[in-house]
């Protein structure tokens, strides 16, 4: 479900607007066509989106595929502004997006296991209400085959700091890492993904 406008950000909320809202434009920096979705994409192309050049999410948050029907390698949107394509990926090696779904966050409560080898046998690390930068720094150095989501939206990333591929956990169990689009057993870093109208990334204001 696409239109195609050009200044979706200023327009009026109606009430029962959807609860999700992305506007593509086809050039970095916010220029050029835009297209807004508030549902489920399978194909930007067959939407008459030619190229993604930058992201504005209104209401998300969102995951992104660099393949047509919600394939290959993963990136998650939140709300907030994404002007060029490193703002929203450090993998580099595609600079497609083909298709975009919304991300429906599962209640206040997170809870993770991540397991060393498949159908969740070996070492394992369980994280609970908290982001993860390192699993090195909790002293879990093993690679991760299998994940069971207890509650909560998670994004597992390939490396330390929140940085390589991404890939989306949602509530349920993945037995092998090809259930959640990893080549490769590798994890190393994990975060929460929560709704902003109740966590505010950033947010936090020192005392004077």
């Amino acid at each position: 479900m696409a239109t195609d406008h050009h200044n979706p950000a200023s327009k009026q909320q109606q009430p029962g607007t959807s609860a999700f809202k992305l506007v593509i434009y086809e050039q970095e920096n916010f220029q050029g066509r835009c297209h807004e979705l508030t549902g489920p994409c399978n194909n930007l192309q067959e939407a008459g989106v030619e190229k993604v050049g930058s992201i504005l999410v209104l209401c998300g948050p969102w995951v992104g595929y660099e393949q047509a029907s919600c394939k290959g390698e993963q990136f998650v949107f939140e709300k907030g502004e994404y002007p060029r394509w490193d703002s929203w990926t450090n993998s580099r090696r595609s600079e497609t997006l083909f298709a975009f779904r919304p991300i429906k966050v599962d209640g206040q409560e997170h809870k993770i296991v991540l397991f060393e080898n498949p159908s969740f046998a070996g070492k394992k690390i369980e994280i609970i209400d908290d982001d993860v930068p390192s699993f090195h720094g909790h002293g879990y150095q093993e690679k991760v085959s299998s994940v069971r989501v207890q509650s909560g939206t998670w994004v597992g990333y390939q490396y330390p700091g929140y940085r390589g591929f991404q890939y989306l956990f949602e509530k349920g169990e993945y037995k092998e890492c090809a259930e959640f689009g990893a080549q490769l057993p590798q994890i190393q870093s994990v975060r929460r993904i929560r709704d902003m109208q109740w966590h505010l990334r950033g947010a936090f204001n020192p005392a004077p």
